[in-house]
Order: structure tokens, then C-alpha cells, then sequence
């Protein structure tokens, strides 16, 4: 195993000052498997107290767990003693911990086999619970007793399938029947903390690993409303899944469509806009829970015609107030939810090739949403039915076109695109905020049908024209 110099700076530092130590957990897991580890933790035999003798810099991250952070330069690595968990009392924390000298105690109190090995260049691999085996077999499963790790910390058990679906696991049999035990515990765990494991679940290799999770029960806790769209048929020529296992699709396309565009000139042009200076997990995030939840309408929405086709009419509207509920149940940000709930309320959006109209659709939507809107378009399509398919790709890829030759010429599509400001209104006799804002949206209608009349002494002329009409109603009244 290779290790960064940082971490084998602190092993070394532990060793000579009379400590072991190791790294621990995913890392080694990860380095196992030829993936990059996202962060190395470090367990050790040394008591937090002695962690920060040993060390300069330190920070008390997590000292009442064994828990300190060593700094290297700018960079943290928390180093956390070998303990004993006490009791577990609200299927979440320990009531305590203990220290212990002993690495296999440690290890003991992990989740799964495959977190629960330890490596240093001198000792090698630890591995006293089958890890390597269960990663050569791509196996989830529990140290020790199931039953007794989920009873622990329930998150345990969204964890577990979490990595089935980053890894690509199967989770086994026992550890299975024991999160279906379980499941009803996982409401003393957090929506923070639910939040981020359905996240990294979704934007997993193999997001499909959320039906282990409605399997087990543990949905019903978090995302009641996958069970009510695995148990939504679409039986019309443009539909070949249920709603739920439809839905799944179209996440694994829009990581995939996304995918396609990272690093390219296309997503300098174009995503740029509407990413508005988020992280590309937050976009990830994003995309993949307006892929999810697109449609989740259509539990509510469904029609049946007498020939026996499906209709869901209304489901865009009716699905963009019950995703609102879901991302806020789940305490996701203002700006995921705008963005997540404003992509499914147009999403049924069909393009009909006219400039006037793609205009009117940027100004009602935003155009930060329209690559978003695109994308979850183009993944809708892709995880449909072939009826049409070519023909729906071909309408989307021209109305993206169109989308951007607008925004290259700067076509007016919002208030602030006016050649006039609200100043401008107020000089022609309007005092009152919301008359004002009415004439600034006609004059946005002007401009939206006809770009050429985004002109000052046009506008301010229609402006006058209108206020005039309005006043004179107003004196025959």
C-alpha cells in the first residue's frame, strides 16, 4: 500500500515517541480496491492527551471521543484513540467511551468488514475480521453480530447501502435480514445526517441500490414516496418502467449526460451560468435529486383512458410542491430546493422551435435553470420508451441550441435586461412600487415578443402610453 508522506510522518512521529499507529478505515479500503482515498484516519494506541504532546499543531476535534486533529501545514488528519464504545442509548451515540490499548478492540466496534482494517508499512495489513475476502467478493458485511452494530447507530444500516451502491456491493444475506429488523430505528437519526447518505447514494455508480432501502423499510422514514412510484405503472407507448424504477434511470442518465460534459468547452459555456459559484457536488447533487424526484407527481396525478393508456396530467405542477416537502423534510438548502423545484416544474416544457417562445420560457424559468432543465430533459427522454426517441433527442438539442445563441446575443429576458430602469417609471408620474413593477412587466412582454423594441425612447413612449390609459380609467371611475 502506498501511503502520503504526511501520514507516514505522523506513524513514524507516533512510533518514536513509543505509540502505535495505523491507518484506518476507508482509506484502506480504498487503497485495496486501486481507488483514491478521499481522507486518511489514523487510530492509535497514544490517549488524545499524548496526541497533542506528540504533536505542534493540533485541534480539538473530537477530544471526548478520542478524537484530535493534527495539522500539517494547511492540511488536517484526525488521529482518534483506540477505544471501547459504552452503551448505545438512542441508536445513534455512545453514553460513553473508554480508551484501550489494544488495536482489535478497536476494530471491533466498526461497521463493516471492510472499515474495519488498519494498515502500517512496518505491520503491514490488519485484517482480523475478513475484510480483504469480503472486498475480493463484493460483500457488505457486518462485524460481528448484524444486529447488534445497527442497534448501536442506526445509520448504520443507510450506510451499508450507501456503499453497496458507491462500490458496487451486494449486501449480505444477514447483514440484510438485520437492517430489515432494524429499520424502524433509523428515525433516531438525523435528516442532516439521512440527507448525506441519500445523496452520496444517488450519486453513486449504482444509484438502483436505493430499492434495497425500500425493501428493508428503511424508506419509509425518509422517502415514503418511492414505494407509491414503484407501485405507479405507465402504461402508454412513451413509458417502458414503473415510475420509481423510471425515475432511477434518469438519475443514472443525467450522472452519465453530466459526466459527458465535465472538462469540456460545453460546460464552460453552459454551466457555468447557472452553477452560480457551486461546488460541482452541490450541481451533482442537484441534478441527481431533480432526476429522482421529476416525476413523483404522477402517484397523485394518475388517469386512465378508456382505450387503457395512462395519463398524468398536472403531475409537473402537483410533483413541484411535493418535492418541495421531500428536499425540506430532508433540510436541504434554499438554493438546492429553488433550483430542484423550479427544473420539475418546467420539465414537461415542450420546445415548438420558435425564439419568442424559448424567450418566454428562459424569462418564467430563469436562465440559471435552463441547462439544468436540459439535462433532466434529455435523461428524461433517454430513459423512456424508443417511441419517438430520436425525435424528442433532436427537439431538446435544438431548443439547447437556441437557448444559447439567446444568451450570446443577449436577448432581453428579465426586467433587468430593460433599456429602461423602475427610475425611469417613476419620472413618467408612477409613485407606488407595485404599479411600477406592473409597467416594467409589460414592457418585459414587449421585448420578449420583439427583441428590436428593447429600446429606451420606445419603451419609455409605451410606458407613457399605458399610464396614460390606466389614469384616464381612473378619472371616469
Amino acid at each position: 500500500m502506498q501511503i502520503p508522506e504526511k501520514v507516514r510522518w505522523i506513524l513514524d512521529r507516533l512510533k518514536e515517541n513509543g505509540f502505535e499507529g495505523y491507518a484506518v478505515g476507508g482509506c484502506v479500503r480504498d487503497s485495496l480496491m486501486g481507488r483514491i482515498p478521499g481522507d486518511w484516519d489514523i487510530t492509535t494506541s497514544a490517549k488524545p492527551e499524548e496526541v497533542k504532546k506528540v504533536f505542534q499543531r493540533t485541534i480539538d476535534t473530537g477530544i471526548a471521543h478520542g478524537t484530535v486533529t493534527v495539522m500539517i501545514g494547511g492540511e488536517g488528519f484526525e488521529v482518534t484513540s483506540y477505544r471501547l464504545d459504552g452503551e448505545y442509548e438512542d441508536h445513534r451515540h455512545p453514553k460513553h467511551v473508554a480508551f484501550t490499548p489494544n488495536l482489535e478492540e478497536d476494530l471491533k466496534r466498526r461497521d463493516f468488514t471492510i472499515n474495519a482494517m488498519a494498515y502500517n508499512p512496518e505491520t503491514g495489513i490488519v485484517d482480523l475480521f475478513g475484510g480483504m475476502k469480503d472486498i475480493e467478493q463484493k460483500c457488505i458485511r457486518c462485524v460481528g453480530n448484524a444486529v447488534e452494530r445497527f442497534t448501536e447507530d442506526a445509520l448504520r444500516m443507510l450506510r451499508g447501502v450507501r456503499f453497496a451502491g458507491q462500490l458496487g456491493f451486494e449486501i449480505e444475506d444477514e447483514t440484510l435480514r438485520a437492517i430489515r429488523a432494524c429499520s424502524h430505528t433509523i428515525t433516531k437519526v438525523s435528516a442532516e445526517r439521512i440527507r448525506v447518505e441519500f445523496t452520496k447514494l444517488l450519486m453513486s455508480k449504482q444509484p438502483e441500490k436505493l430499492l434495497l432501502a425500500e425493501k428493508t423499510g428503511l424508506c419509509q422514514s425518509f422517502f415514503p414516496e418511492f414505494t407509491a412510484m414503484l407501485c405507479t405503472e405507465q402504461d402508454n407507448p412513451h413509458h417502458c418502467y414503473n415510475v420509481g424504477i423510471h425515475s432511477i434511470q434518469t438519475v443514472k442518465h443525467v450522472q452519465r449526460l453530466y459526466g459527458q460534459l465535465k472538462g469540456t468547452h460545453e460546460t464552460e459555456c453552459c454551466l457555468s451560468p447557472y452553477a452560480g459559484g457551486f461546488s460541482e457536488q452541490k450541481v451533482d447533487s442537484i441534478l441527481v435529486f431533480a432526476a429522482m424526484l421529476h416525476d413523483v407527481g404522477k402517484t397523485v396525478c394518475k388517469t386512465t383512458d378508456p382505450d387503457g393508456v395512462d395519463h398524468f396530467y398536472g403531475h409537473d405542477a402537483r410533483g413541484c410542491e411535493m418535492a418541495d416537502a421531500i428536499l425540506r423534510r430532508l433540510r436541504f438548502d434554499n438554493d438546492t430546493i429553488r433550483i430542484v423545484t423550479d427544473v420539475i416544474r418546467f420539465h414537461e416544457r415542450r420546445h415548438d422551435g420558435r425564439r419568442r417562445t424559448m424567450r418566454r420560457l428562459i424569462s418564467k424559468a430563469g436562465a440559471e435553470v435552463m441547462p439544468y432543465l436540459f439535462l433532466l430533459q434529455e435523461a428524461d427522454v433517454c430513459s423512456q420508451s424508443e417511441h419517438e426517441r430520436e425525435e424528442k433527442l433532436a427537439c431538446i438539442a435544438q431548443a439547447r441550441q437556441m437557448y444559447s445563441d439567446i444568451c450570446s446575443a443577449k436577448e432581453p429576458v428579465g426586467i433587468r435586461d430593460l433599456a429602461v430602469t423602475g427610475t425611469d417609471i417613476v419620472a413618467l408620474g408612477l409613485s407606488t412600487g407595485p404599479e411600477i413593477g406592473r409597467i416594467l412587466r409589460l414592457l418585459l412582454e414587449i421585448v420578449i415578443e420583439d427583441p428590436s423594441k428593447n429600446d429606451r425612447k420606445l419603451l419609455l413612449t409605451e410606458a407613457a402610453k399605458h399610464i396614460k390609459i390606466e389614469n384616464e380609467c381612473s378619472r371616469r371611475e
